[in-house]
Parts: C-alpha cells; structure tokens; sequence
C-alpha cells in the first residue's frame, strides 16, 4: 500500500438498522454525534435504514418496509408544483 494516502481516524462504530434494531460493530472512519452503549461499551452510532438483516436480497422476503416514508415525503415536497385544474 502507498503510504499517507489512507485515512488513520479508523475506530470502532456501532451501525444500528432501524427498521429491525440489530446492531453490529465494525471499523470505520464515518463521522456522528450519537453514541450509543453495546454490552458495557460506548461506540458512536451509525443509524441504518437497511442492512443484511432487514434488505430482501439477504432475508428471502419480497416485502420491504419504507421506514423513512420517502414516497410521502417526495409527495409533500413537490405538492407545491402541482398545477390546479
């Protein structure tokens, strides 16, 4: 590897899925605020909409759970454009 091209800020960070709240801990040089507390130690917290655990591909099932509500956010967030007839 080429020396001082790799970011050294590597630590250990909790990755949460919230749609099912598994957690697992890994190395990662992800910026957040929020910790949280797994079996006695603190880890900052990265929170997931989807991972292993929870996306389709990994779990066998067709259906998949919008937990953000992004349609509802996209239609509200473009409502305003909408011509009136």
């Amino acid at each position: 590897m080429k020396q001082g091209i790799h970011p050294e800020n590597y630590r250990l960070v909790a990755f949460k899925d919230m749609s099912n709240d598994d957690v697992f801990i890994t190395k990662s040089t992800a910026k957040t605020r929020e910790t949280i507390e797994v079996e006695g130690t603190e880890y900052p917290l990265i929170k997931l909409e989807i991972s292993r655990t929870s996306h389709p591909y990994y779990t066998g099932q067709t259906k998949l759970v919008d937990s953000a509500g992004r349609i509802d956010k996209f239609k509200n967030k473009y409502a305003k454009f909408k011509k009136n007839k």
